[in-house]
């Protein structure tokens, strides 16, 4: 299959002649035809180009609590879609046959992006989300669509390590309605050793959307048994989180099942979870959630007032709401943070 390229941005000449990639921070150097570590980035010439403008992994139509986003628009349809590479290298992936791909076939689906946002619309979803591998990677791909989508009155979701510099930040985030950010670990040697990444940039892009943008945030947290499972790195995640993005910015603790180069460790325990969650919400948190487990309680929003159960989930169905459009608990009245309107009714029992 031949490559189709796009012009990339963000990028810059060193001294010596080698082109380099300005949108994350590993800021590749490259000689002509060598690619960053993402894969999908390319030097040709004297140019950098994006090799996976237009080139998708595939498509679904998923719940939007498959993200995941619990204050957006719950119980409404996202169509997810990918691409290829990741510019992390995380040992525990659990999307590893896409973001470890270096094989330009993975990406066979081939759309552009008024056919994303036409198709979103044609499946009644409310959103489109960039997920699967890093949207950081193929952020030019990520914000043409971003605006063929919003042109159609389309949201657009960003699932992310938040791995990316500065200014490919501000302009991406600047297309995004809403975004779930791994905080992988809370200690740069972690990081390092699993995903060949650092903290600080990460903590940055957190501190940036929470503080400097109006980006729906939430946050994910995949605990891994024996890597950073223990209190003292869950509890220094959670009060750094409570600190610097707000109690109200709903934190998600998704169990660990044993996938790519981490085989040996074994799946999270349902009690590591039920410990993290209990420990977030003492350290102030309002919401926090549980995932890759069945846990109704752990799945279930409550009113931050009066603790009553407003949208009540089992797995990825909503199955009781208790709250109106603009978020309102109709017990209390208390606003829940997040998007509301358009409310989706709950799905039926099955």
């Amino acid at each position: 299959m031949k490559e189709q390229v796009h012009a990339a941005r963000y990028w810059s000449q060193d001294p010596d002649g080698r082109l380099r990639c300005d949108v994350c921070p590993r800021r590749c150097a490259l000689k002509d035809r060598q690619r960053g570590l993402c894969f999908v980035r390319q030097r040709l010439g004297s140019t950098l180009v994006l090799t996976a403008y237009g080139r998708s992994s595939g498509f679904a139509v998923d719940p939007i609590e498959k993200k995941p986003l619990y204050h957006f628009y719950p119980g409404s349809s996202v169509l997810s879609f990918g691409t290829a590479g990741c510019n992390l290298t995380c040992k525990f992936c659990q999307n590893w046959n896409l973001s470890a791909s270096r094989q330009m076939e993975t990406m066979g689906a081939h759309a552009t992006p008024e056919a994303i946002a036409l198709a979103a619309q044609d499946n009644d979803c409310v959103s489109v989300a960039f997920t699967y591998n890093d949207p950081t990677v193929f952020l030019e791909y990520a914000m043409d669509t971003a605006d063929a989508c919003h042109a159609r009155g389309v949201r657009t979701v960003a699932v992310t390590a938040g791995y990316i510099n500065s200014q490919p930040r501000r302009d991406f985030y600047g297309k995004i309605d809403a975004a779930n950010v791994d905080l992988k670990f809370f200690s740069d040697a972690s990081y390092r050793a699993f995903s060949g990444a650092r903290l600080a940039p990460v903590l940055e892009t957190l501190e940036y959307l929470a503080k400097e943008t109006r980006v729906w945030l939430e946050v994910t947290t995949l605990v891994i048994p024996g890597l950073n499972d223990s209190d003292q790195e869950l509890g220094a995640l959670v009060d750094w989180v409570v600190e610097h993005m707000g109690a109200h910015v709903p934190l998600h603790f998704s169990a660990f099942h044993p996938s790519h180069r981490m085989l040996d460790v074994t799946r999270t325990p349902f009690a590591t979870l039920q410990r993290a969650r209990n420990l977030a919400l003492r350290a102030g948190l309002q919401h926090v959630y549980t995932g890759n487990v069945l846990d109704i309680e752990g799945g279930t929003t409550f009113c931050p007032g009066c603790g009553e159960k407003l949208l009540v989930r089992t797995g990825f169905r909503v199955g009781q709401v208790r709250i109106d459009s603009q978020g309102q608990c109709l017990r209390c009245g208390i606003p829940l943070a997040g998007h509301f309107d358009p409310l989706v009714s709950p799905m039926p029992s099955p």
